[in-house]
């Protein structure tokens, strides 16, 4: 793997709401994912898709405050089976002093 791309927003993803025994991975109040571009590790591919579009907004330039949330970079979402609720925040990192995100590298040739 030669990634190429410097990521300039990172999520973190916690069950806030729900049981083991409501989940068919055994997600649990408490439970946390932190990510920045690739599926976490462990993560409910079906909770992923929809978790996918949240994280593009960011990474596109839009916040949550467009759907009701008073907080630009956090949410709550339930799964899509509704056995548990996620807390999603999403926090900027590798940027410059201006806060400015950090050029990426040179795509490789192949």
């Amino acid at each position: 793997m030669n990634k190429w791309v410097v990521e300039d927003w990172e999520f973190e993803l916690t069950v806030i709401e729900g049981t083991s025994a409501n989940c068919r991975l055994g997600f649990e109040k408490g439970d946390k994912f932190v990510f920045t571009y690739e599926c976490p590790q462990g993560m409910c591919p079906r909770a992923m898709m929809e978790l996918y579009t949240w994280c593009e907004v960011i990474r596109c330039g839009g916040d949550f405050t467009y759907r009701g949330f008073q907080d630009k970079y956090e949410m709550t979402m339930p799964c899509p089976c509704k056995s548990i609720t996620f807390h999603l925040k999403a926090n900027p990192i590798n940027r410059d002093k201006n806060g400015k995100a950090l050029p990426n590298n040179c795509k490789p040739r192949d």
